[in-house]
């Protein structure tokens, strides 16, 4: 996929004088060299409330939610809202156009009646985006992710062309911190990200469609990672995985694909009791059964084996919704899905990109 529109509009639209931007060399560019900006290392120490806000030294992090939701007659829906911060050139946030951080926000609505999806864009140091550690808020426009003394309370809320979404976000569960306490790998070479994860969010509040307001409640996922160059040169993009268990445990999943070679495979397997595994390579197995056929004619994996044999997990992962490609300058897949088989039953989200 061609995805150098999607970085030169944004340099273009909100970087002013900043220069072009360079060939992306694997999806959207998270492959390039990034050795001026600070780099993730192993044996470094998460701290918090601290790590819930913006690392500006950083090139690349996000804030990302999504919820699996219900209505009182049964209907199954899925909200997703995405906050990411890019940084064109090193350096901390200023209150002026000087900013070097640009700012996207995605968020979309899947369920009854389809998927419907938004994107904003802003630049920084000018407060039509950002993100506050204590008390903690996150924004773009009058989209916003507001919680208090950490993020144990979310208000969620997000409005697109025709749909909607206010939800309240409340765990007292605590964080889970993905690979190495936090450190965690995407590929053999040394590329690596930030990242956790608040799984256990309950939820409650009402979405929107075409005027119609509907009551849902539901479980919902935080996703926090922040790098500089999470990917390698020839990695072409990812299929994540993100699922609640009937059983009380919770599971992330995903393989980075290689133009050339075997996929890289990571995850965390959380059991009911909030104990976690750091998973890796041969420990996971992931088999395409089933794809669709994108408005946009691409063809993207809507069904899937997810195997954990050392977990004893056998299951199939489908999306609810076929037709959940998220049209933005820089496309991808992403939408609620269910989860059957003799292991076990559930739901949880997909996201797929590169496709």
């Amino acid at each position: 996929m061609n995805v150098k529109p999607w970085l030169t509009a944004l340099c273009l639209l909100l970087a002013g004088c900043d220069g072009p931007a360079p060939e992306p060399n694997s999806f959207a560019g998270l492959g390039q060299q990034a050795s001026a900006f600070q780099q993730v290392t192993p044996g470094h120490e998460l701290q918090f409330p601290r790590d819930h806000g913006a690392h500006d030294g950083f090139r690349i992090e996000w804030w990302y939610v999504t919820a699996n939701l219900q209505d009182a007659q049964g209907r199954q829906w899925g909200a997703q809202w995405t906050l990411f911060r890019s940084a064109l050139r090193p350096g901390a946030e200023s209150a002026d156009w000087n900013s070097p951080n640009l700012w996207m926000g995605h968020a979309a609505l899947t369920g009854p009646g389809g998927h419907q999806s938004s994107e904003v864009l802003a630049r920084g140091g000018i407060g039509q985006a950002g993100v506050e550690a204590q008390p903690f808020r996150a924004w773009i426009d009058d989209w916003s992710l507001q919680g208090g003394n950490g993020i144990g309370q979310l208000q969620m809320k997000a409005t697109g062309r025709d749909f909607r979404f206010d939800l309240h976000l409340v765990s007292e569960r605590p964080l889970v911190l993905h690979g190495a306490k936090g450190y965690s790998e995407k590929s053999g070479k040394g590329q690596a990200s930030y990242y956790y994860s608040q799984p256990f969010y309950q939820v409650s509040g009402e979405v929107e469609r075409d005027g119609q307001r509907v009551a849902v409640t539901g479980q919902a996922w935080l996703d926090r990672e922040w790098s500089s160059q999470p990917l390698a040169a020839g990695q072409s993009g990812w299929d994540w995985f993100s699922l609640h268990l009937d059983s009380g445990a919770k599971v992330m999943l995903f393989q980075v694909r290689e133009a050339h070679g075997d996929a890289y495979k990571a995850g965390t397997w959380v059991s009911a009791d909030g104990k976690t595994q750091a998973l890796q390579g041969a420990q996971i197995e992931l088999q395409v059964l089933a794809s669709s056929k994108q408005a946009n004619g691409k063809t993207v994996p809507t069904r899937w084996r997810v195997r954990l044999p050392e977990q004893g997990v056998d299951i199939q992962v489908e999306a609810l919704y076929k037709q959940a490609w998220m049209n933005t300058r820089f496309p991808y897949w992403e939408g609620p899905v269910r989860v059957e088989g003799g292991s076990g039953q559930g739901r949880g989200y997909l996201e797929m990109t590169g496709y």
